[in-house]
């Protein structure tokens, strides 16, 4: 999606609970509850045809599914890795995670709290002297988003940038310089603002403490630890994506979808009439999220990723247990608004995070207490209309898993 979109993710998800109970309500299925557990019988083919429904809605090359259940493993594709390529894309193609990312850096931050290394109470300016009002911004602040730290990649010059430099290694301090150059959205701890600003100063202060690259600790932290050897974030200079892959698309350009994500309604139609066709993404360096969002992986090492965030694997069970009572509503105005808090988010019973950048789109989730996990992963972002493929993908799915709305 364009790079602005990881800033929109939760401001779409803010209506998630009514989205899904009106899936469920719509249903023309009525649904068969397996007894005490709030889940439904699955029936894998309406789980298929949903999928293949919105990804023809959404004009998707391609789409996967990994649900997990305390009762079976359902895997659901739609499509192929490229215009190009009629290869059926498989839940071991690898594609880029985008925000997903967050939840890594945020882990590893939390993991060097447990040891000591630094304080959620910290300020910033003990780390990082530059940031304005850097006394009053803590490290669980970065963590929740409630810095008010302007988000860099919300601004024209950037996405101009994107587009007239597509192969551009980005370097955290220009995103900084960017970000800083604005004034704040509030003051510290007044709001909530998603920001990638955040979680770049949170992967800095990462490779402070440990001295070593972000990507290796990572590695060592988080990916080795739970056997994940298709997860990485990729070297700042590396564009490439490894094979097997799924390409990813966009309709136009950053700049053109920056105000609202959609592409012009002349446009619109000219995609849904086939005569307008996406670009492709698929090299595009994503350097400019970096510890937000550079993230790579498969759909189903998302799914063993998000089992072993939620289920206490990566932390200790205090730390775990504070980060799991963590989030709080996006939107306080808004009773259905998804949660989010310490990196990591929680849309009904479900916590995990969203991925957007261009021409990627990815949904994971995880209720620890029913068993369930959802994967979705789409390759092409934003869709024409401006929304995000995966995440309404995953939104009426869950309404064929819950017997109560999420």
């Amino acid at each position: 999606m364009t790079n602005h979109a990881i800033d929109r993710t939760f401001r779409l998800l803010r209506s998630w609970r009514a989205i899904v109970a009106a899936t469920v309500l719509g249903c023309a299925i009525a649904p068969t509850a397996l007894a005490g557990s709030g889940l439904q019988q699955i029936n894998p083919a309406v789980l298929q045809s949903t999928l293949d429904t919105m990804a023809v809605d959404f004009l998707l090359p391609g789409a996967v599914v990994v649900l997990r259940t305390p009762d079976a493993e359902y895997i659901l594709t739609h499509g192929v890795r490229g215009l190009d390529d009629p290869t059926p894309v498989t839940p071991d193609d690898h594609v880029r995670i985008g925000s997903n990312t967050k939840t890594m850096t945020g882990t590893v931050i939390l993991q060097m709290v447990q040891e000591g290394a630094i304080k959620l109470g910290d300020p910033v300016s003990k780390y990082r002297p530059e940031v304005p009002n850097g006394d009053a911004i803590t490290i669980e602040m970065l963590l929740n988003m409630r810095s008010g730290l302007f988000n860099y990649s919300t601004t024209y010059a950037m996405n101009a940038t994107l587009d007239a430099e597509p192969l551009k290694a980005w370097q955290p301090k220009e995103m900084l310089a960017i970000a800083l150059r604005y004034p704040p959205y509030f003051a510290p701890d007044q709001g909530y603002r998603y920001s990638n600003t955040n979680t770049v100063l949170l992967g800095l202060i990462a490779e402070q403490i440990d001295r070593k690259p972000l990507d290796t600790i990572l590695h060592d932290r988080i990916f080795a630890p739970l056997g994940l050897n298709r997860t990485l974030l990729p070297a700042k200079a590396d564009n490439l994506l490894p094979k097997p892959h799924a390409k990813g698309y966009m309709f136009t350009n950053n700049v053109i979808t920056l105000a609202t994500n959609a592409i012009p309604p002349d446009l619109q139609f000219d995609a849904e009439a086939g005569t307008l066709l996406p670009n492709e993404q698929t090299e595009v360096n994503p350097s400019w999220g970096w510890a937000a969002g550079a993230g790579i992986s498969t759909a189903n090492e998302l799914a063993d990723y998000v089992e072993g965030l939620t289920d206490g694997r990566l932390l200790g069970p205090e730390m775990q247990k504070l980060r799991m009572d963590s989030p709080r509503p996006t939107d306080p105005d808004n009773p259905s608004a998804a949660l989010y808090g310490l990196a990591i988010g929680k849309f009904g019973t479900l916590y995990g995070h969203t991925g957007e950048l261009p021409g990627y789109n990815s949904f994971m989730g995880r209720d620890p207490v029913a068993g369930v996990t959802l994967i979705v992963c789409a390759n092409l972002a934003p869709a024409a209309n401006g929304q995000d493929p995966a995440t309404t993908i995953a939104r009426a799915l869950l309404g064929h898993v819950y017997t109560v709305p999420q």
